[in-house]
């Protein structure tokens, strides 16, 4: 499905393939030989999404931009998007590798041939250098990126802390221990972008 989001509609190159059940919102364009397979979401909200050429975006994979961060979606040539894998507001460089259920937040930036392993994240601002290896199910957070695994929950949390994760996806800049406030102003920045969208067009 097509749809045309905030005035502008996707784009896709005509040796590309999109599955019949994939969503395409808004400022989409889809490069030559890539192909968006079943069930897969991309939505550039007020900003864009960029799929570069021979890249795959796997079945089920939500790839969503933001304009209230200026975070747009940027994948380049040859990279894989796996399975409900998420990419929110990040760039990724080509021949990247995004296995199953990994997830890589807002202003994150994935270098040329890394792998971001299954059930991997990738935590907002931080980046991976050309060739990093992210375990399966660990953490990446920072620039230098530093991992952690579920061992180190506590320091997790710290560095978590320090990211500006809410700040980096929704511009909202609310103290780090007001969780109520800060997810409240978060729900309300989302809402009001989401809010477009009663004006899409099925094309």
């Amino acid at each position: 499905m097509r749809i045309r989001h905030r005035g502008m509609e996707p784009r896709v190159d005509p040796s590309a393939y999109v599955a019949p059940n994939a969503t395409l919102v808004g400022d989409v364009r889809v490069g030559p030989h890539a192909r968006v397979m079943y069930g897969a979401v991309l939505d550039a909200e007020a900003s864009r999404v960029a799929v570069g050429a021979h890249t795959i975006v796997s079945e089920h994979a939500v790839l969503r931009a933001t304009g209230v961060t200026d975070a747009p979606v940027v994948l380049a040539d040859h990279v894989f998007v796996g399975p409900h894998a998420t990419v929110l507001g990040a760039r990724v460089a080509a021949a990247a590798y995004l296995a199953a259920q990994a997830t890589v937040l807002q202003a994150a930036s994935i270098g040329t041939g890394a792998c971001v392993a299954v059930g991997a994240l990738v935590h907002a601002r931080t980046v991976l250098p050309d060739e990093f290896f992210l375990p399966p199910h660990t953490t990446a957070v920072g620039d230098p990126a530093e991992v952690f695994g579920p061992d180190r929950a506590q320091e997790l949390a710290e560095a978590i802390a320090g990211v500006g994760f809410a700040d980096a996806a929704f511009g909202v800049r609310t103290a780090w221990t007001d969780r109520v406030t800060r997810y409240r102003e978060v729900a309300q920045v989302r809402s009001a972008e989401y809010a477009a969208h009663a004006d899409d067009v099925v094309l």
